[in-house]
């Protein structure tokens, strides 16, 4: 394999990001504040353990797309109709509770910079509207530029304000939750933590939707070790920025006192007074903003992702993917206006509770995971990849430790519940 060249890699760039700036969202600003609030650095060990499980079933997607030509799900077609149908199911069991989490938390921080109150349901409409006209007048190129300058922006400010709180840190430990604090709510947040750490693997046949589109959009097809160079950039990035968040509820919440708010617009807050005690209450309307850009751009990508995903998988059904396929326009669109309604309602019952609502979409995540990576990995593996292209021997076994690792969790999860 060439090594990726400057001139040719910068037209492979984006799609990480666009993993980035989907996996940047719920998962950071909601689920390790928390584990930092509420743990201090005890959590910090399952960050880099659910990042460390998932990376061969998240890199799968676009390495297998550079490798072929074709998206994920054409890897599932060809492991059999029982493979797209199983995805089908996992998709519709997850896509309103994923939707409706990220844009209720997008809706707080918007009511938050607005000053609003009271107002989270109607905002929550407005953005998912928004979003859709923004993917309909841009499509993939809008989507992929306004995902490179909000991730930075995040990334530079999150950065910034966790090394001006780590002498705050409690570093003294515990460094892994006591035997004492392992309640029903503590295995809550730790598989709710796991389920989108960095996020859900459904993105992975996303990433390889937007490794196409790329390719589309530029011209250049990237070979498979600028597909992995592209996608390692977003993982690492999305890992460090994991343990920022962690470090910076537990500097500034841990020990506190102060309890995780329920409502949308006063958690907003509370993720925008991380910032502020790090820099100052000058930031405060630069940090409120660039929040709610990181979370608009989870919420951006969460909006094509699905339908895009759910187009493809009624083609694939009909029959192979051949190497250029218009998007069937009608399923990605009817397939939006039906998550956009059904996400709505899901907001609608959980108005009162941020905290549930995530949860809950999180969970359901988590139980998920080993199925569709177990999937990635057969796909990975399929006799349509070129031999050159499939995982080394020490990767595969790796990718497979890993979904024994995440069946592992699921099933003692369930089992604890069910006690």
């Amino acid at each position: 394999m060439a090594d990726p060249r400057p001139r040719t890699f910068g037209k492979a760039l984006g799609p990480g990001l666009l993993f980035a700036g989907a996996a940047v969202g719920v998962s950071h600003l909601v689920q390790s504040t928390r584990a930092g609030a509420l743990f201090g650095v005890a959590l910090i060990v399952f960050v880099l353990l659910a990042n460390a499980m998932k990376y061969p079933a998240f890199q799968f997607g676009p390495r297998y797309a550079a490798a072929t030509g074709r998206s994920l799900l054409e890897g599932y077609r060809r492991q059999g109709r029982w493979a797209l149908v199983l995805y089908g199911l996992l998709t519709l069991g997850t896509m309103l509770t994923v939707q409706a989490a990220v844009t209720f938390v997008t809706a707080g921080l918007l009511e938050n910079l607005l000053g609003l109150s009271g107002a989270t349901w109607w905002l929550s409409l407005a953005l998912i509207a928004g979003c859709g006209v923004l993917l309909a007048i841009g499509r993939y190129p809008l989507l992929d530029l306004a995902i490179k300058v909000i991730v930075a922006v995040l990334t530079l400010t999150t950065f910034v304000a966790t090394v001006l709180v780590l002498s705050r840190v409690d570093w003294s430990g515990p460094w892994f939750p006591p035997t004492e604090s392992w309640s029903p709510a503590t295995f809550a947040l730790v598989a709710g933590l796991i389920g989108w750490m960095p996020s859900a693997i459904d993105i992975a046949v996303w990433h390889s939707l937007w490794t196409l589109a790329r390719r589309d959009q530029t011209g250049h097809t990237p070979s498979s070790r600028e597909a992995r160079l592209d996608f390692d950039i977003g993982y690492l990035g999305t890992a460090i920025l994991a343990i920022c968040f962690v470090l910076l509820g537990a500097a500034v919440m841990y020990g506190s006192g102060q309890p995780i708010a329920e409502g949308a617009r006063p958690f907003a807050q509370q993720v925008v007074s991380l910032y502020t005690h790090a820099l100052g209450p000058w930031s405060e309307p630069l940090i409120g903003t660039a929040a709610f850009g990181v979370m608009l751009s989870t919420t951006l990508t969460v909006v094509d992702g699905f339908p895009r995903a759910l187009a493809r998988l009624a083609q694939r059904l009909a029959g192979p993917e051949p190497e250029r396929e218009p998007l069937n326009a009608p399923v990605y669109w009817g397939a939006m206006a039906f998550i956009a309604v059904g996400s709505l309602v899901v907001i609608g019952a959980f108005l009162s509770s941020l905290v549930a609502l995530v949860t809950v979409a999180t969970i359901i995540s988590f139980l998920t995971a080993p199925i569709l990576a177990w999937l990635n990995h057969r796909a990975m593996h399929g006799p349509e990849v070129p031999p050159e292209h499939r995982p080394a021997r020490a990767m595969t076994i790796y990718s497979a430790v890993c979904i024994g690792l995440n069946a592992a969790f699921a099933i003692g999860y369930l089992a604890l519940i069910a006690m």
